[in-house]
């Protein structure tokens, strides 16, 4: 099997999540800690006995989902597993940070406070209740392309995650995505709904969010990742750190390009997926892709053990 570790985004946070990693190893425990630290806050406390509300708000969410991906990585490290058992790294959106932590291209509290500015960046951006998202399903990235441009009229609208064949999300601003889920609805998608987002990611209106980004990460070092890093704008391998602090930036208004991702992963030999972290969301999205791949959630110690022994 020739593997590739997967780092999921926001959707995938829950009350509890990485807990029951932190009270079986120390290693993991000690990587909520460093996040806790380098926030100067007790996100741990939010993300095992909090709201969900409040976990949810991008600006938590973010760190949070990477901090539980770190804690898993430190427990598989403990049970001997290391990143360079994959062959490559991908993560999608946010996740795209803890795969670059994970593969030792950003450090861990580096990482932390990245993704607090980001998400907080993010929100900024655009008022609440300008931008929306909303997810196509059954029409493929081409077919929506199309619908985001036909509805944009003069507003933003973008097709903004190509996740699978079958589910893209667009974002932009709110009456244009209300147009384009009814656009959508009319060429033939299976559904189309308006998601529970804060702000509408991954399109032109996060321009505001890029510019932070881009100053943030000017001040932070970044090293060649251990294993090449799939990344969401181009959909390529790479380990050039220059390359990955563009992309970072590029990423905040881009396409996340999660489909063809995956595909040139399989492509170059890439046969079983792990999803690091909280969630079987990106399992779901890699089976729809590739039926030929197998998938594994690595999100509690259990799971931890299985993965390891899966390589013993």
């Amino acid at each position: 099997m020739t593997r590739a570790f997967l780092f999921p985004g926001q959707g995938a946070q829950a009350i509890g999540m990485g807990r029951d990693l932190a009270e079986r190893y120390p290693q993991a425990q000690a990587v909520f800690d460093a996040v806790d630290a380098a926030l100067g806050e007790k996100l741990s406390a939010l993300i095992w006995e909090g709201e969900i509300e409040e976990l949810t708000l991008t600006a938590n969410a973010q760190p949070a989902l990477m901090a539980t991906s770190l804690a898993a990585m430190a427990a598989l490290k403990a049970e001997g597993v290391e990143v360079t058992a994959a062959q490559c790294v991908a993560g999608h959106s946010l996740g795209e940070y803890s795969a670059l932590c994970a593969a030792g291209a950003i450090s861990l509290e580096d990482t932390a406070r990245l993704l607090r500015t980001r998400g907080s960046a993010m929100q900024e951006a655009v008022p609440v209740g300008v931008g929306a998202m909303a997810a196509i399903l059954g029409l493929d990235f081409d077919a929506v392309r199309g619908v985001a441009e036909e509805a944009a009229q003069g507003e933003v609208c973008q097709a903004a995650n190509d996740n699978d064949p079958g589910q893209v999300v667009v974002s932009g601003h709110k009456a244009a995505v209300e147009r384009a889920v009814e656009i959508a609805k009319e060429k033939g998608a299976r559904r189309a709904l308006l998601l529970p987002v804060s702000a509408p990611f991954h399109c032109a209106l996060m321009e505001p969010a890029a510019r932070v980004m881009a100053e943030a990460l000017a001040a932070v070092e970044i090293k060649a990742p251990a294993v090449p890093v799939v990344l969401n704008v181009s959909a390529e391998p790479t380990q050039d750190t220059d390359l990955i602090r563009n992309f970072l930036v590029d990423q905040v208004t881009g396409s996340v390009r999660w489909r063809e991702s995956v595909a040139r992963m399989a492509a170059d030999g890439v046969t079983e997926t792990w999803e690091i972290g909280a969630g079987k969301a990106l399992s779901g999205m890699v089976k729809r892709i590739d039926r030929s791949l197998e998938t594994r959630a690595v999100n509690t110690a259990d799971d931890v053990k299985a993965a390891a022994e899966a390589l013993a």
